[in-house]
């Protein structure tokens, strides 16, 4: 064919490919079939049609071929093909994306542009792309995710579930929060497909154990930094099942899989279980554990809910009989009955405000982690600073709570064996009318309470310390041998962890979680309304901040305490000559106020929990 028929066929050619979809950039296409003819020695018109681009016309890319004849002289040359005028979700996620930082183009991937096949969602492509730069791909390859995509299970993570398939960000350091969030989140969105891992037959409860561990709460609080995620365990790429000997959460090699967080991890350490559940087949320990904290829990709030609802009610006719008494003139009235005494000595007042300090501290610490969950949990903990400092606060309120502890101990002692001015011998004291020490006499006010409370009989006299009093004080020591010694187990899981099996730690959780619970919701429920809230104190009673009551008080709340005191004539030592100070006054009742408010602020957050599906 001479060189002047040639032009005339290219230049048919040219026209045809006017009439093309896709166009060059100034509205001229050449046919492909028109190129090959030059070019088929790289690249099979066969091939370029069954592509992904074989509807297209070569110059919709290369753009620069817009005059045939001037490409055939050398002048018109075609320059880096700018995928972005067709591609531009992919080209902006490119740029957003690890690959660019590196001077990675489009075409280093997509080498195969002009034979380029659809991919239809088909994994395997996608390894093979990935594989011919990452060398170091052996350990993905040999994971339980790598051998099931070669199988051609497609629900299997490759490389773009986790990585995405432009958008491909920099994970910078391995301790920032994007490279720490990224090492869980990327699991979930698999393992959190229920229906995905019941069809593949992997244990489907995963991230719920995870995420109701102390690792997944912080998680999900936004602090991943400060946890172990997935990937730490489990590793990146290498995940194999845990009874190949490879595996890192295999029982050979857990110590050292553990001990990258905990370094004196030891071998009963790792008993712990990591994805543990209340399942009475498989965990019966933690079952039955969870099973006796929530019945504690459950007769616990029933009895003292079901007393303090029958008290508001009787308080409330009460206070209506004294009215309607005063309004007739039947009101007994009580000589000097604004006269002071003393209930509290400073040493209790401190004590009582210590307890209130850490008790706080702890709440406010603690139920974001306890109720993760939920939408205001976060924000509480980004109030308080952060999990870590929450953290620290937990820990410093945790000392406070041993300190007033010791104290209570101290005192009982120095009651029980020093004090001179108690008479009796040792059974005397612990279980005379002074001692906090429950006796048969309590058996007696608690019956009389609820004949009261069933208008059958009248309101009983108590002594210095009455029933429910005593509850609480007995709570205290309960709460540390519970609270106190699952969270110093919590506290040191490494020194814990040296001589007692890991699965130890899974019971505290248990323990300190739901006694913690019972506690902040007893006191701020119970305690509160049992010293405030009941209608002969609402809205607050400042005695525990004061240590001061009126002699009408004492007559009425105490009557058979100061029957007692005017039968040894020692009511005088008792006398206050004077209230205490107007700044002492104002700076404890704000005090008491905040900290009531704080509380039953509190008690609304944990009742949306439970009625928002948070109460976990």
């Amino acid at each position: 064919m001479s060189k002047r028929l040639l032009r005339l066929v290219l230049s048919l050619s040219l026209l045809l490919a006017c009439v093309l979809p896709v166009a060059a950039q100034n509205g001229v296409a050449i046919d492909p079939e028109t190129c090959i003819e030059c070019h088929e020695d790289t690249l099979s018109l066969a091939d370029f049609g069954n592509s992904v681009h074989g509807q297209n016309a070569c110059t919709s890319c290369h753009v620069e071929v817009s005059e045939l004849e001037a490409h055939l002289e050398g002048e018109a040359m075609p320059g880096p093909v700018k995928c972005v005028r067709c591609h531009k979700k992919e080209t902006a996620e490119h740029y957003a994306s690890v690959h660019k930082l590196n001077d990675v183009s489009c075409a280093d991937c997509h080498f195969d542009i002009h034979t380029h096949t659809y991919w239809k969602g088909d994994k395997t492509k996608v390894i093979e792309k990935c594989v011919t730069c990452h060398d170091d791909h052996e350990d993905y390859l040999d994971s339980i995710h790598g051998q099931a995509v070669t199988a051609g299970n497609q629900d299997s993570a490759a490389c773009n579930d986790c990585h995405n398939l432009h958008e491909i960000k920099p994970l910078g350091d391995p301790e920032s929060h994007e490279n720490r969030q990224f090492h869980t989140t990327v699991c979930l969105q698999c393992h959190d497909n229920t229906e995905m891992m019941e069809r593949n037959g992997v244990f489907n409860v995963a991230v719920k154990t995870y995420m109701d561990s102390y690792h997944g709460k912080t998680y999900r609080l936004g602090y991943p930094g400060l946890v172990a995620g997935c990937a730490d365990c489990h590793t990146s790429h290498k995940v194999l099942p845990h009874d190949n000997p490879a595996a890192s959460t295999n029982e050979a090699n857990l110590v050292e899989t553990c001990a990258q967080c905990h370094e004196n991890a030891t071998t009963l350490f790792t008993k712990f279980y990591a994805h543990g559940e209340h399942d009475k087949d498989k965990y019966p320990l933690l079952y039955y554990t969870f099973v006796a904290m929530t019945g504690l829990l459950v007769s616990t709030f029933a009895v003292f809910w079901i007393h303090t609802l029958l008290w508001m009610f009787r308080g409330f006719v009460e206070n209506r009989e004294k009215k309607i008494a005063l309004m007739e003139g039947n009101y007994h009235a009580i000589p000097e009955a604004h006269k002071i005494y003393r209930r509290f000595s400073r040493r209790h007042v401190f004590l009582h405000f210590l307890v209130i300090i850490s008790f706080l501290g702890l709440s406010l610490t603690g139920l974001p982690l306890k109720f993760a969950a939920q939408p205001w949990a976060s924000t509480l903990m980004d109030m308080i600073g952060g999990a870590y400092a929450a953290s620290i606060i937990h820990r410093f309120c945790a000392v406070i709570t041993f300190v007033y502890f010791a104290g209570a101990i101290g005192m009982t002692i120095h009651f029980l064996f020093v004090r001179e001015d108690v008479k009796g011998n040792f059974l005397i004291r612990l279980f005379g009318p002074d001692s906090l020490c429950p006796n048969l006499r309590d058996i007696r006010d608690v019956t009389a309470m609820v004949r009261w409370f069933l208008f059958r009989g009248p309101k009983p006299t108590f002594e210095r310390w009455t029933y429910w009093e005593k509850f609480d004080f007995i709570a205290v020591f309960w709460g540390m041998f519970a609270i106190g010694g699952s969270g110093l187990m919590l506290w040191f899981p490494e020194l814990f962890g040296s001589f007692l099996p890991g699965w130890m730690f899974n019971v505290a959780t248990i323990i300190h979680s739901d006694e913690a619970l019972l506690a902040t919701g007893f006191i701020f429920t119970v305690h509160f309304f049992n010293t405030h809230g009941r209608p002969e104190k609402f809205p607050m009673d400042f005695v525990i901040f004061n240590g001061e009551m009126t002699k009408e008080e004492f007559i009425e709340e105490r009557g058979d305490q100061w029957k007692r005191y005017e039968q040894d004539g020692t009511l005088e030592e008792y006398v206050k000559p004077k209230p205490s100070g107007v700044l002492y006054d104002f700076f404890f009742k704000a005090f008491g106020f905040a900290a009531v408010t704080i509380g039953l602020a509190l008690v609304v957050l944990m009742v949306y929990a439970f009625t928002h599906g948070g109460g976990h």
